[in-house]
């Protein structure tokens, strides 16, 4: 089965890229090398490079190991938290204007 690949709009290319950027940084301020966290988070380098690039064909689950290995795996619990249009949205529906 040939995966898709995934398109998205330079404005979200630039969130990942900045995500990368803020992995490595962490892994850097850590100072562990590339090997020591792609070992440690059971990936190839060439898939931590990825990530730290902000590639779109990486899985989430290679995204979490990484965070888990850098000691940052709460945050991962924070994307999607903050639902503010979701919550409009349904405080709308709520107070009946529709």
């Amino acid at each position: 089965m040939k995966l898709k690949k995934q398109l998205l709009f330079p404005k979200h290319y630039k969130i990942l890229e900045i995500f990368g950027e803020n992995v490595k940084l962490a892994r850097k301020r850590r100072k562990l090398t590339t090997i020591q966290v792609a070992e440690r988070a059971n990936i190839g380098r060439n898939t931590l490079y990825l990530i730290e690039k902000g590639s779109t064909g990486v899985s989430i689950g290679a995204v979490f190991n990484v965070l888990r290995v850098l000691g940052l795996q709460d945050d991962f619990l924070k994307l999607a938290a903050d639902d503010q249009l979701g919550k409009k949205l349904q405080d709308i529906e709520l107070l009946g204007k529709k």
